[in-house]
């Protein structure tokens, strides 16, 4: 069974290190791009198990000449009909740019180069590229060539290629350039390269400086040293060429031992002017250079490079497309994870890194600084390259606190104290033990909406804040008579308990003390305030206040509550900053309280109790939105004390509503004795409004008319017209409830009934609501002289 050798001196040989005096490229530094040239079309097309059709080369013609790419070797023209084909495509149909130059490769053989001529006839600029094998493995083994046959090879083939380009120069007006490749130049004799290119570069002729410049390709068709090596052989190869200035050296590396970009930076270094490679690294074997690391690199360095990958997923999408090949996730740059941290030090290193840089930034921009990219962990900034921030942090079990507060402050907008992030991270944890995969940032966000009942009533807990009002007044007992009073705050508010609408009351020097106790009094909540932060969400008319609380239960021992083991966190999001404090309260408070069961509001009415008049009105308040007139407070007190007269004095907060609705008709199914059918106002001449419409009194509709100096009076007069004594309006008042297209009138009045041969008079209150106010104030006027004992006259 074969196996990997003990000594594997006894099979392999080492490369031979070349013995420079003085080498220069260990201490250059890159100062700008080199010229690129793509090799896609040709050299990683061939590596592909099924080539690329003539579509998806043109497809990736068109893509390279996007990104920037001058020159682009499209084909290998002589060996197959597709290949010349697509090069006749590209020039009878105008896709190749005046600024770029074509570049198609041939062996040195006669037949083989004159197809090559063929094919690029009418082009504008080209550069024939012809290359032959050096090495001695190759001269010995492959072409049983002497050097001084490999040689002459070269030789005249080259003057063949110098002959035709000056033929269809003339002919098409073209201009050619001449690229020759060495292959298997870091395996030849060093000295053996430099002769042959010595004498392709005499028989070619026109080497000149700038553009006619001769390109000497000089490729690690294999690689078979460390990168340091090749840069020798670069070096060494520049130093000796004879005109210098009229060469263009170039690299051709391949990946062989993993090393080609290391390679072929170096090489530059050592003094190459052009790297030839593929997007992603595609060819034969482990592949050609990856020119996108190679420009990103450069990029990261503030070289520009003078490619554009500024949307890096184009780029993929039409490289896997065509050559039917994945990006590895890891690949630099472009690799799905390339920007993704799942550790959880990296991910506390990388948040920490965005919230310092935006502070920096922001200093950068008040002094005219330039904005330098900073961040742990990342060369470069993925929007340069079109990605977002979405998957910049990813979490799994190895993932910590750091990372999961980036994404909730990423998507939800909440920077979470440090002391949250440990709770939350505790409950992602659990998800991802239990799922045993990737934690998705909607896996996040779900669960931190669940765990705290954020964002609106889809996650509301036991809990939730319908509407409050906090009112301020000075406290009883001041201290110093030269201090000023100490204001005490109430709450008075609505929530769902339960999916009960209740309201409660409670004092404090703040909302939150104020709410705390108002949960200890009404609902047996007996918990402390340990820790409160906030911090503005957005800028300007549309910022909000985030809260965070975290609770403790409350203790005898002030010191055992604040150092408990035990605590609930909860957040609160509004444009208010008491109302974002008070939903935070409640955030944590439904974490607190689980299944526990709640004891039912009631208020306390009667003799010797806590509530009074103020109370009930507040409730009313708080469940309807109703302002009661202050004569009305007074009479529905009453009603109330008489009601609990037989409830030891005790009312629930949803019978008192009841009871009110039923007493006052207030949007009732029962109309009541007297009801508004359908009506209209005329203007009577010299006189105030007319009332023209349909009363219903005790089931029968009559048509009525009344004049009065007003809406209210003009309808209380035809009312007259149909009952037996006087009714007097007494009190009258209104005001609106709801917003936007919901809004409505109230109306509150209140009649007194006065009947000849009666004692006493009546009085009674009523209520009316409608989108019009006039209706409003009518249906009060019916809904009051319902409540009375009206004598109707006799048909």
């Amino acid at each position: 069974m074969p196996c990997m050798l003990i000594d594997p001196t006894q099979k392999y040989r080492p490369y031979v290190p070349l013995v420079l005096d003085n080498r220069q490229w260990p201490t250059k530094t890159f100062t700008k791009a080199p010229i690129w040239l793509s090799t896609d079309l040709r050299d990683g097309n061939q590596a592909l198990a099924c080539p690329m059709t003539a579509d998806q080369k043109l497809t990736f013609f068109r893509l390279l000449v996007k990104c920037g790419f001058k020159e682009i070797e499209i084909a290998y023209p002589s060996a197959s009909d597709t290949d010349f084909s697509f090069v006749r495509y590209l020039i009878e149909n105008n896709e190749i740019p005046d600024d770029v130059w074509i570049q198609v490769l041939t062996p040195a053989r006669e037949d083989l180069i004159r197809k090559s001529f063929e094919a690029v006839a009418g082009a504008k600029h080209v550069i024939l590229h012809m290359y032959n094998a050096l090495c001695p493995m190759f001269r010995n083994i492959v072409f049983r060539n002497s050097k001084e046959q490999t040689v002459e090879l070269a030789i005249r083939h080259s003057k063949l290629v110098s002959e035709l380009a000056d033929q269809y120069s003339a002919s098409h007006g073209m201009k050619f350039r001449y690229e020759y490749s060495p292959e298997t130049f870091t395996q030849t004799e060093l000295e053996f390269s430099l002769q042959v290119c010595e004498a392709v570069k005499t028989a070619w002729g026109k080497a000149g400086p700038g553009i006619d410049r001769i390109i000497f390709n000089l490729p690690a068709t294999v690689e078979i040293a460390p990168p340091n090596h090749y840069a020798d052989q670069i070096e060494y190869f520049a130093a000796h060429i004879s005109e210098r200035e009229n060469v263009i050296i170039s690299l051709h590396p391949h990946n062989d031992r993993g090393t080609a970009i290391a390679a072929a930076e170096l090489a530059v270094l050592g003094g190459a002017d052009r790297v030839e490679g593929c997007l992603f690294g595609n060819g034969e074997r482990t592949g050609n250079v990856d020119i996108v690391t190679l420009a990103l690199n450069l990029y990261t360095q503030g070289i520009t490079p003078n490619l554009d990958f500024s949307n890096i997923q184009e780029v993929i999408d039409v490289v896997t497309s065509c050559n039917d090949l994945p990006v590895h996730p890891r690949h630099p740059y472009a690799g799905e994870l390339v920007f993704t941290a799942f550790s959880g030090s990296h991910q506390d290193a990388i948040k920490k890194g965005f919230e310092e840089q935006h502070i920096r930034h922001k200093k950068n921009d008040e002094n005219g600084e330039l904005k330098m990219w900073q961040i742990p962990y990342m060369p470069l900034d993925p929007a340069d390259l079109g990605c977002s921030y979405e998957a910049v942090i990813r979490v799994n079990a190895q993932s910590g606190k750091g990372g999961i507060a980036y994404l909730v402050k990423q998507h939800l907008q909440l920077d979470l104290p440090r002391n949250m992030q440990i709770a939350f991270y505790k409950v992602i944890q659990r998800i991802s033990d239990r799922e045993a995969r990737e934690v998705t940032v909607e896996d996040i966000t779900t669960a931190f909406r669940e765990t705290y009942h954020f964002g609106g009533s889809k996650y509301e807990g036991r809990l939730a804040l319908k509407s409050f009002r906090m009112t301020t007044e000075p406290s009883p007992d001041p201290t110093d008579d030269d201090e000023p009073f100490d204001e005490r705050r109430r709450f008075d508010g609505t929530m769902l308990v339960d999916g009960v609408l209740r309201v409660i009351r409670g004092d404090g020097n703040g909302p939150i003390s104020a709410l705390l106790d108002a949960l200890r009094t009404h609902l047996d909540i007996n918990m402390t305030l340990r820790e409160y932060t906030e911090h503005a969400v957005g800028e300007g008319e549309n910022s909000k206040a985030a809260s965070y609380i975290e609770l403790v239960n409350t203790t005898d021992d002030v010191k055992e509550t604040r150092q408990s083991s035990e605590s609930w966190w909860g957040v609160g999001l509004d444009p208010d900053i008491s109302a974002s404090s008070l939903h935070a309260v409640l955030s944590a408070v439904n974490g607190a309280i689980g299944d526990r069961i709640l004891p039912e509001l009631k208020l306390s009415v009667g003799f010797n109790t806590t509530s009074g008049q103020s109370d009930v009105s507040d409730a009313i308040v708080n469940t309807l939105g109703l302002t009661l007139p202050r004569r009305l407070q007074t009479s529905f007190f009453e009603v109330v004390q008489r009601a609990v007269r037989e409830s030891d004095g005790k009312i629930l907060y949803e019978d008192l509503t009841r009871l009110f609705r039923e007493t006052y008709g207030y949007e009732v199914e029962d109309k009541g004795r007297f009801s508004l059918g359908d009506f209209r106002f005329e203007r009577v001449e010299g006189g105030g409004p007319q009332f023209k419409g349909d009363m219903e009194i005790d089931g029968v509709v009559c048509k009525v008319v009344g004049e009065g100096n007003g809406p209210l009076s003009a309808a209380l007069a035809a009312l007259h017209t149909q009952v037996e004594g006087t009714l007097v309006c007494r009190e009258y008042s209104e005001h609106s409830v709801g917003e936007g297209s919901e809004v409505k009138a109230v109306s509150f009045v209140e009649l007194v009934y006065e009947l000849p041969g009666r004692v006493k008079k009546e009085a009674a209150w009523g209520l009316g609501s409608d989108t019009d106010i006039t209706a409003s104030g009518i249906r009060a006027v019916l809904r009051a002289a319902s409540r009375l004992s009206v004598v109707a006259k006799k048909a």
